[in-house]
């Protein structure tokens, strides 16, 4: 079972999230949270696989509360929010969030997104993604904090994997554009988060388009 930690302020929503995912017979609502220290509490007390976060909450929001229950290893968080603007997509990613979904998302494809993020895969609403993308190609001057030196501890087949991750791949993604297989493309991505320092696919993806990893 996936233990899932709902943190949304709005008690109607809240209750529509723990309602779909307690659909899924593979998915287990192990808490509610009604802000960002509540979350961040409930995490440290029951240890779930997946915090699904809301970006806007009081007393501390989700970017915020994502930063503490990433640095302190308790799940990975999926965010879901309303807002698809570019400083909530970057802000949560950065603190180190495993996915990002905005609200209107389907049922269908929020319960596979907790799965997709509880199997250490990350993931971004593609509307999302192909913003990440936008916005870095129309802003290829846009200041990184990024230094290009962390790739030199990168295989070629490292940087190649990396350059597909960078343009929202998934693993499936990868191995047909490589040509390898799937298992392979999974160690390659293990090995270059630890190399790298980063805790998810998706913060290898915001780094890829920073320094701008080009791939074959």
């Amino acid at each position: 079972m996936i233990r899932v930690l709902v943190a949304e302020d709005q008690s109607a929503v809240r209750a529509g999230l723990v309602l779909i995912l307690r659909s899924a017979p593979d998915i287990e609502v192990a808490g509610e949270a009604a802000d960002g220290e509540q979350a961040v509490a409930l995490a440290r007390e029951l240890r779930p696989d997946v915090v699904l976060m809301d970006v806007q909450m009081p007393r501390l929001d989700g970017v915020s509360a994502t930063r503490q229950v990433v640095a302190e290893e308790l799940a990975d968080v999926l965010v879901l929010t309303t807002f698809d603007l570019d400083e909530y997509v970057f802000g949560a990613l950065r603190a180190g969030a495993s996915g990002f979904l905005l609200k209107n998302t389907e049922a269908k494809d929020l319960i596979e997104a907790v799965r997709t993020v509880a199997r250490g895969e990350g993931i971004v609403a593609p509307a999302v993604t192909r913003r990440l993308i936008a916005e870095f190609a129309a802003k290829p001057a846009r200041a990184s904090t990024a230094d290009p030196a962390v790739l030199d501890s990168l295989t070629r087949r490292e940087r190649e994997v990396l350059a597909c991750l960078g343009e929202g791949m998934s693993n499936a993604g990868v191995a047909e554009r490589l040509d390898m297989a799937e298992a392979t493309v999974k160690t390659h991505v293990s090995r270059l988060l630890g190399k790298l320092g980063l805790r998810s696919r998706v913060q290898a993806a915001v780094l890829a388009q920073e320094l701008g990893v080009q791939g074959p």
